[in-house]
């Protein structure tokens, strides 16, 4: 059986990680020899009664059974944790074999320009990784050598999709006679039924991720493909003072204002939001398919989801990567788990648990919650709808985001502040990706 390593031991040995002197980086042939070839250290930050955690116990399985001998020590390490402090772990001697990694220009793209991650192409072509995911999801799978999506060679793989929805109680709706949106009007209109009867519509965390892809999200219903592109891709200048930008950030403000989004959430996390939304203190949360697994195990009332309304852009790609650390000392049994979690059992599991699966047997998902997360999925797909990240573009953005939704929360700076503060270090990066 495979070994889960938790709780402090695990912050512990995060810290004691970023200790060592930093070695000299490398991009990484086989370190093979380095290895023993009977551990495989596997980190990722999943739940367990996530879509993912689920699929990935079962690979862990499937993989000590057909590697007899061999152990995988699994270290369930949390997404801040490796968000902060991947680049001086992965650059010292206790990389991991094989770990989760988000994907993106500011992260995965960021790593594989440090020359901290295996270069994944041979192996994508010979394992049929790469005929297995659509252009759309191979995305975030390939970097050039500024670090930026979409062209180059492989350095990670990803296993599932995902995009962000707006969650919301069917009961609660009910009982105030609410009706589920399809215009941007009617949603507002929504949020104020609630609002009047006393109770704060939307479920917020923002001190992490939630504020910042609902702020996106609103960017993006006022946006085209061209938008995405400049802002994600760099192909054109992007303008923060445009339509888009400015429009998410007033109507933000002014979602606080009305009461839609309480003025207390800016010190929130993401486990807050899910928790208050669960204990039913707002009908709504908007945010990420990673959650929907755990939303069916844990909601005690009747739920459902529809797409952010009034938008046919929404935030999400391929779900995260596997990525192979270029000092693993065990690489070939890397390879080789990434490849039992893209067989069509574990892919099938994923599926009727509540994830995305991109290479499952379509008859072999069976769930009815699990059909209708991925038929919106495959309706955003059909028409070009996934748009990615916003903290993608820049290395720290992410944290420049949290910071200017919840100046926007608390009112502490004015949309148009909001958005220089965030026009900023967008521009300065501009300057490392040759624009």
């Amino acid at each position: 059986m495979f070994t889960r390593i938790r709780s402090a031991a695990v912050a512990a040995a995060a810290i004691l990680a970023l200790t060592p002197a930093l070695a000299a980086c490398g991009s990484g042939g086989d370190d093979q020899a380095q290895g023993d070839g009977k551990t495989l250290k596997l980190w990722h930050y999943e739940g367990a009664a996530s879509a993912m955690g689920v699929a990935w116990n079962e690979a862990i399985k499937q993989f000590e059974a057909s590697h007899p001998g061999v152990k995988v020590t699994f270290e369930e390490k949390g997404f801040e944790q490796i968000r902060q402090s991947a680049s001086m772990i992965l650059n010292s001697g206790d990389a991991p074999d094989v770990m989760e990694y988000n994907k993106g220009n500011a992260t995965s793209g960021l790593l594989s320009k440090q020359g901290l991650l295996t270069d994944l192409s041979a192996e994508a072509d010979k394992r049929g990784w790469s005929k297995l995911l659509s252009p759309g999801l191979a995305t975030t799978a390939k970097y050039d050598p500024r670090g930026i999506m979409g062209s180059g060679k492989w350095f990670g793989v990803p296993n599932y999709a995902e995009y962000v929805m707006v969650y919301y109680n069917k009961d609660m709706f009910a009982k105030n006679n609410v009706q589920v949106p399809t215009t941007f009007e009617q949603f507002e209109t929504a949020m104020q039924t609630f609002k009047s009867a006393g109770i704060t519509p939307i479920s917020v965390g923002g001190a992490e991720y939630p504020a910042q892809q609902i702020l996106y999200s609103l960017a993006l219903a006022k946006a085209d493909r061209s938008f995405v592109d400049n802002y994600q891709l760099y192909k054109n200048k992007v303008d923060f003072h445009g339509p888009e930008w400015t429009g998410a950030a007033n109507t933000f403000a002014d979602w606080v204002s009305k009461g839609f989004i309480d003025k207390n959430s800016a010190g929130l996390k993401a486990e807050d939001m899910i928790l208050a939304w669960e204990q039913q203190k707002s009908p709504i949360m908007i945010t990420g398919s990673w959650l929907y697994g755990r939303a069916a195990k844990e909601a005690t009332f009747q739920w459902s989801s529809f797409l952010f309304p009034g938008s046919k852009l929404f935030p999400g790609s391929s779900g995260n990567l596997w990525v192979v650390p270029a000092k693993a000392k065990n690489k070939s049994l890397a390879y080789d788990f990434i490849d039992i979690t893209m067989k069509p059992e574990i892919q099938n599991l994923l599926g009727n648990n509540g994830g995305i699966p991109v290479a499952a047997q379509a008859d072999k998902i069976t769930d009815a919650k699990s059909k209708e997360l991925i038929a919106n999925y495959d309706l955003i797909a059909k028409q070009d709808g996934l748009a990615f990240y916003p903290d993608w573009p820049a290395p720290g953005y992410y944290d420049v985001l949290v910071a200017g939704a919840q100046k926007l929360i608390n009112g502490s700076a004015k949309p148009a502040e909001v958005l220089d503060q965030i026009a900023k270090p967008y521009n300065d990066n501009l300057a490392n990706v040759g624009k």
